[in-house]
């Protein structure tokens, strides 16, 4: 599945979900942070300097999320946050790794909030969807990439948030989400089929 795919499926689901919603019983928020990806030790590798590393890719997100539920100081959302990381630099002693990647994460989800109607609200969210890995066609320290450049796996999310009315219509949130994916193919073999793609951030919401 293709980067283009996924993004026409985020685009239907935001559609799904915006059909005949009550105003302002939806939200749209920016986002903008960081990914973290831990450490990886390469199989191989000489002694003194076994690992990949990687770099804290300036990442952003776009949210819409509509309200479905709503009783007593509980409120249950829908979300179909989309999130890219267009730059994560890599680093490792030998060249046999890509200069960079990039990688996109599409994961409707459900989102439970404590006492969303007021000054300050915090939240929990879970889902699942997909993500696309794009590698650079050039080694870190040169020569072209062996193998393919880019991939498609499934992904979980888990993330918790608080988000802090400002304006009647416009919140702050800072969240921190975890997209358990599967590797992107590197070429170095870490012996791990899953990793954990840690972003944090903070924006903007839009109630309307």
């Amino acid at each position: 599945m293709s980067l283009k795919h996924l993004t026409v499926g985020a685009l239907m689901a935001v559609c799904t979900f915006a059909v005949q919603a009550p105003a302002q019983n939806n939200e749209l928020s920016g986002i903008l942070g960081r990914t973290f990806i831990s450490h990886q030790r390469i199989s191989g590798a000489p002694s003194f300097d076994p690992y990949l590393r990687f770099g804290r890719g300036l990442t952003f997100e776009i949210n819409y999320a509509r309200r479905v539920v709503a009783t007593g100081p509980l409120t249950l959302h829908l979300e179909v946050p989309f999130v890219g990381n267009p730059d994560e630099d890599l680093q490792a002693e030998q060249n046999v790794i890509p200069q960079q990647f990039s990688s996109y994460f599409v994961t409707p989800a459900a989102r439970l909030s404590l006492f969303s109607d007021q000054a300050v609200s915090p939240w929990v969210s879970f889902g699942g969807g997909f993500a696309h890995f794009g590698e650079s066609s050039t080694l870190r320290f040169g020569g072209p990439t062996p193998g393919k450049t880019g991939s498609t796996t499934g992904v979980l999310q888990t993330g918790l948030g608080l988000d802090v009315r400002v304006f009647h219509r416009f919140s702050l949130r800072g969240e921190a989400r975890d997209f358990w994916s599967g590797v992107p193919p590197l070429v170095v073999n870490t012996s791990k089929n899953r990793q954990h793609n840690i972003f944090i951030g903070v924006g903007v919401v839009w109630h309307f």
